[in-house]
């Protein structure tokens, strides 16, 4: 009990909860981003406050309560992944020849498209939909580590008080997730390979809104119009820096978007089977 009353004058109970309101939203995005389903986030992002709440008395000021933060709420999607399995990497593929093959699914998409405030298709937040998609298929330790550093800049020390791994561990994690998202983007992105919008997202949002021509929106960015830049690294940075500008649920197309992330692991399955 002494050593709570001294770590509780590192922090009050107001201070946390004005320091937990300020970063709730990345908060909320990081936790989106790692389990795609929008009530589990709220579920999870909630069971974060409590427990950090709780545990206020073991905060020794070691890390930034940010850290500290982020840490308890890995610990909590870690546990709420355990024994679900990795996105394969034709995720988007499977899903996308999925409804146009079954009218009740295409009706259903359709139903949820148009209930967003804009039917347009957002080529910025189609590539946060894809990005989010590729790091899927990481393992689970590449994909934290991964989207720490590069999406919500946390430090190499960090992200190793946040995941507990070791330096050697985190860099191997962070590198191979790295090489794993360039690989895919590399082999599949339209935008790369000079074949326009990417086809297997683009076509049924052509369906949708045939009016709008996204190929036109698509040139306008900046990735698009440096595809020919030899070092594809490069472009993979560009991609975070367009999602790291995006609230993945709060932006023009997140209505249609979360329904995609949140049943797209159902429809791997049903096509898997079919």
């Amino acid at each position: 009990m002494e050593q709570g009353h001294n770590n509780s004058q590192i922090i009050t109970e107001k201070d946390f909860h004005e320091a937990f309101l300020s970063l709730i939203k990345e908060l909320t995005s990081f936790v989106f981003r790692l389990v795609t389903n929008k009530e589990d986030t709220e579920d999870l992002v909630q069971d974060t406050y409590l427990k950090a709440y709780t545990k206020l008395y073991t905060f020794q000021g070691n890390s930034t309560l940010k850290t500290w933060v982020f840490s308890i709420a890995v610990n909590l999607c870690k546990n709420h992944l355990a024994g679900k399995k990795r996105w394969p990497e034709n995720t988007q593929q499977l899903g996308a020849a999925l409804h146009l093959r079954s009218e009740e699914l295409f009706c259903r998409m359709k139903e949820v498209f148009y209930r967003q405030p804009s039917h347009n298709f957002e080529i910025r937040e189609h590539i946060n939909y894809c990005f989010n998609c590729i790091s899927k298929t990481l393992l689970l330790s590449q994909q934290i580590c991964l989207l720490l550093k590069e999406v919500y800049g946390f430090s190499l020390k960090e992200i190793m008080s946040i995941t507990k791994l070791s330096e050697g561990k985190a860099k191997h994690a962070l590198a191979d997730g790295r090489k794993h998202m360039h690989r895919i983007f590399n082999n599949r992105c339209s935008l790369i390979k000079k074949t326009g919008t990417c086809h297997e997202c683009t076509t049924i949002k052509g369906i949708l809104n045939p009016e709008q021509e996204a190929h036109i929106k698509a040139n306008e960015i900046k990735m698009a119009k440096q595809k020919d830049h030899p070092n594809k690294e490069y472009l993979l940075n560009l991609r975070i820096d367009i999602v790291k500008g995006i609230d993945p649920l709060n932006s023009t197309n997140s209505i249609f978007h979360t329904y995609l992330l949140k049943n797209n692991p159902k429809w791997v399955e049903i096509a898997t089977n079919e």
